[in-house]
């Protein structure tokens, strides 16, 4: 039966750049062989299948959309616009603070690469450390880029 809206879907994946280097999978033995164990600092035992239901925006559109029809054990490669994927990047979403109001706010020296969350639940990270400002980006780190994604659908209920 194919895949429909409502479904609950489990798929394994894997995500590259359109340069073809992995960010993220399903799959603990990608993620090794990747580097994003130590990259991402988490444990193999978290890379695994994905469980969702089918058009509930659980997931990234582009997957969504792409999942429909589909049917279990069934294998594809699909191309996710930033439209459909994590949006485009915004620069109006990058915000600079005076070196003192960051460190009240944050409470941490600033430094590049500094993951920080603002008073109104947005997630950021340290872009620029100059003497008289601090970039942060509020930008989702996969926005602005084309994601392709293996999906295997793995089960279907």
């Amino acid at each position: 039966m194919p895949i429909e809206p409502g479904d609950g879907v489990t798929i394994e994946y894997v995500g590259r750049f359109e340069d073809g280097s992995v960010f993220d999978t399903s799959r603990p033995e990608v993620a090794r062989e990747h580097g994003l164990i130590e990259a991402q600092g988490v444990e193999a035992s978290e890379y695994a299948p994905l469980s969702f239901t089918v058009g509930a925006g659980e997931i990234i559109e582009g997957i969504d959309e792409a999942i429909v029809g589909m049917t279990a054990g069934e294998e594809a490669t699909v191309t996710v616009p930033p439209a459909k994927a994590y949006g485009e990047f915004q620069a109006d979403r990058v915000r600079e603070y005076d070196p003192e109001t960051f460190e009240g706010m944050v409470g941490k020296e600033p430094e590049v690469g500094l993951h920080v969350e603002a008073e109104n639940g947005l997630h950021g990270d340290v872009t620029a450390v100059r003497d008289d400002a601090i970039e942060v980006d509020f930008n989702h780190e996969l926005s602005g880029k084309t994601l392709v994604f293996d999906i295997e659908v793995v089960d279907v209920r």
